[in-house]
């Protein structure tokens, strides 16, 4: 990773910590005070073993001091319990509000954005990724503040009984994170990979499971076990790589404050010997003086070696806060100002091209009307742009041109103000795991008689009835235990609850039976009454009670108008309907054949059985 984006994203990465609060300071306080009570046990054990050693005074001198270690021990257990509860507190309100803002931005952002990356790359990012965050705020940024803290206390506590001792611990404390720093160099470049492979995993993993029936049917499981073995071994050797940095950062760690120890007790040694003789302010080492500052040389490199521990969970959190960065800080100007819609619902577009999200041209320029109360259907082969310009309507695909809703321009209106005037009904229906009720009522106070109500609309009634649970019904993961068609009635139920002026459906019966249709086309139009309608469809039989069909083709706007006009005119409509008519004339007859060939053989099979 070049060291432009390690500090991007650094910066980043401190720039959340205020969403930490009062915690991270709140531990580094507690930390503080764990090294302040350290010294003062140090202080304790070196004066008693003086006494008692050296000066041969009677243990009942040191009574109190016994009972201030022991208070002392005690204290020192419970700054390190509310330092660790302090700690994780504000890695969990980090994480809180990361994930909150994550799917913010993915609900701002819209489906056009999410199905740009399997929905096992989200998992990976809402929940791995944010989770790998808690280290480097409970752990890693309160460590650097002690880290210089604890050090600095010791030695202006060591300085004065001792200046060599104090020159050991200051030159020998640069080795421990200049040396993880160049271990440690690495390893946010080995954890990104480590994500990304995780992503790609996860992804993949999903994807197949959602179509592992798919799969079997046409015996291709074996090749993707394979696929996905080959990928569970990437991931295999990225995390092995990431553990071999964490060892061999720990390991170099371990061995420097090991030998910077060893130099200050070779020192004291040697003093103690008369071998060496400075340092000691012109008064003899006294047997306090070593024991007091090697008490306290292990804790003075101790900060140091926790930072050094804790360097990975920096290297850690910047391989995953790539993603995460550069999730948040994508644009959303096109997504909406804060003006309400005002007036009846009136569409107008002049001369509007639709984006992708990576600026690729989808369609355009397009220009048509949708007067108040109107309804609109949009038709066209597959990849004229259809779904395109809803997406756009929607305010999930940037547009540029003239969109105005209610005459004010849509980039202008707040999004949430403009959806609330939408019921959306997709070829796609997207239910959420709860009950019946709450899938339907959505948040809204709707009693048990005004759901039945809008079951029975949507054709669904009969099925919710026949369950025991009634509108208690479950409805697991992605809509297990319903078909295509009854998930699809239930989102209609859901629409026909909203209070809305303009319904916006993309292909709402393609999942239905011929009778189920009929049906729900009855409820919609009996729906959408004195309310105006833009639908996509590939069901072209239907569209003469529409007030408009707009035809489009190759992302263009190639016809226009009712649909008797149309059919009286050549043109890309006509040749859809003519299209249309002749595949349903086919299906009819194979069908008829079918019957046909099955009463043969039923004859057959009858015949048989007499002569037998």
């Amino acid at each position: 990773m070049e060291k432009t984006v390690e500090k991007e994203l650094t910066k980043w990465l401190k720039q959340q910590k205020k969403a930490c609060g009062f915690y991270l300071n709140l531990s580094v306080f507690f930390g503080v005070l764990t090294g302040l009570s350290l010294m003062c046990q140090a202080w304790l054990i070196a004066t008693v073993l003086q006494g008692i050693i050296i000066d041969e005074l009677p243990k009942s001198d040191f009574i109190n001091h016994f009972w201030a270690l022991l208070a002392l021990t005690v204290v020192r257990g419970v700054l390190a319990f509310a330092r660790e509860r302090a700690s994780f507190q504000a890695g969990a309100r980090l994480r809180v509000q990361i994930r909150g803002a994550v799917l913010d931005k993915l609900a701002l952002l819209g489906p056009a954005f999410i199905k740009g990356k399997p929905a096992g790359s989200w998992a990976s990012i809402v929940l791995e990724q944010v989770e790998d965050l808690q280290d480097f705020y409970a752990r890693y940024l309160p460590q650097v503040v002690l880290a210089g803290f604890i050090p600095l206390i010791i030695l202006v506590a060591v300085f004065p009984i001792n200046w060599a001792a104090g020159l050991i611990l200051l030159a020998t404390a640069p080795l421990i994170p200049m040396f993880m720093i160049l271990v440690g160099m690495g390893a946010a470049d080995a954890n990104r990979k480590n994500f990304s492979a995780l992503a790609r995993l996860s992804g993949h993993f999903m994807d197949r499971l959602k179509g592992l029936s798919t799969l079997k049917l046409f015996y291709q499981g074996e090749k993707e076990a394979r696929v996905i073995r080959k990928a569970s071994e990437e991931f295999r050797e990225r995390t092995m790589a990431v553990l071999r940095m964490a060892f061999l950062s720990s390991a170099v760690l371990e061995f420097f404050a090991a030998v910077s120890i060893a130099v200050l007790a070779v020192y004291f040694g040697f003093s103690y010997l008369h071998h060496l003789d400075f340092g000691h302010y012109g008064v003899s080492i006294s047997l306090f003086t070593g024991l007091f500052v090697l008490i306290l040389a292990p804790e003075f490199y101790q900060p140091l070696r926790d930072m050094g521990t804790h360097y990975h969970a920096k290297a850690q959190a910047i391989g995953a806060a790539q993603e995460l960065m550069a999730l948040l800080d994508h644009p959303t100007e096109q997504y909406g100002g804060d003006k309400q819609v005002n007036g009846a619902v009136e569409i107008e577009a002049t001369d509007v091209t639709v984006y992708s999200l990576d600026g690729s041209l989808l369609l355009g320029p397009v220009s048509f009307q949708i007067k108040a109360n109107e309804h609109v259907a949009i038709v066209g082969p597959s990849g004229a742009g259809k779904t395109s310009l809803l997406n756009a309507l929607l305010g999930f695909l940037p547009y540029k041109g003239q969109l105005k809703i209610a005459g004010t321009e849509l980039s202008e209106l707040a999004l949430a103000d403009w959806r609330k005037h939408l019921a959306w009904l997709g070829q796609e229906p997207q239910l959420f795991h709860g009950s019946l009720r709450d899938n339907i009522a959505m948040g809204r106070s709707l009693s048990d008689d005004a759901i039945f109500t809008l079951l029975e609309q949507a054709q669904i009634l009969d099925f919710v009835e026949q369950q025991p649970q009634g509108l208690d019904y479950p409805i697991a993961e992605q809509t297990a235990g319903l078909s295509v068609g009854q998930a699809q009635r239930i989102a209609l139920a859901r629409a026909l609850a909203q209070q809305t002026h303009l319904f916006i459906l993309d292909e709402p019966t393609a999942s239905l039976d011929s009778l189920s249709e009929q049906a729900v086309q009855t409820t919609l139009m009996a729906a959408m009454q004195g309310k105006a309608c833009v639908m996509v469809t590939h069901r072209l039989e239907n569209l003469s009670a529409m007030d408009k069909v707009l035809v489009m083709d190759k992302g263009a706007i190639v016809q226009q108008g009712t649909y008797d006009e149309l059919i009286s005119k050549p043109g890309t409509f006509k040749q859809m309907l003519e299209e249309a008519s002749s595949v349903s004339e086919f299906d009819i007859e194979h069908e008829v054949s079918l019957e046909l060939d099955t009463q043969a053989t039923a004859t057959q099979q009858t015949q048989a059985e007499g002569d037998k």
